[in-house]
């Protein structure tokens, strides 16, 4: 099964769920649908709707990894901040990174490869999973994130984010990476 809509009912929690979670909370978001995005670069070809960096569009990747001690992280960053990862691991305390398998990815997040997402700790926060966000990303206007599929992206401003996680007992590690 690929990350789009199509498939959201096999998922724990649907993207319909999730936006449904949000709205009922009163938290504002803006929804965009388009073609279904796998990787930063499928993103940079779909802007239409989106604000562009340069005027506040926070435009992520996220990284799902796994430390020697059965630690799990999700790493938000800028979609073009290069990271070395075993600077990361040193920087959270965390034993050598690698990343997290599909299955892992699907049993501890919820969601499938190309639709890992902040608002996966919906999921993610039953498994004590440590919610990493470059500090850079509370500056942006909006947040752009994939709502559990990859077919669909919400803007969210930093703080509505937060707050939306909070509501969840999800603590977001605001870092400097």
């Amino acid at each position: 099964m690929d990350a789009s809509s199509q498939y959201q009912d096999s998922l724990p929690i649907s993207s319909d769920r999730l936006l449904e979670m949000l709205a009922d909370a009163g938290f504002e978001y803006q929804r965009i649908d388009h073609i279904p995005l796998r990787t930063v670069q499928d993103s940079k070809q779909v802007r239409d709707g989106f604000l562009s960096a340069e005027d506040g569009g926070g435009h992520i990747k996220n990284l799902f990894l796994r430390d020697k001690r059965k630690q799990n992280f999700l790493v938000v960053l800028p979609e073009d901040k290069d990271v070395d990862l075993k600077s990361l691991a040193e920087l959270l305390g965390a034993g050598r990174f690698s990343f997290g398998s599909a299955d892992r990815l699907f049993e501890i997040l919820g969601v499938r490869p190309g639709a890992v997402t902040p608002l996966s700790m919906v999921n993610g926060r039953a498994h004590q999973v440590r919610l990493i966000m470059d500090a850079s990303l509370r500056q942006c206007r909006y947040l752009y994130m994939h709502p559990l599929v990859n077919d669909r992206t919400v803007a969210m401003c930093p703080d509505t984010t937060q707050a939306f996680l909070e509501s969840l007992d999800v603590q977001i590690e605001w870092t400097d990476i």
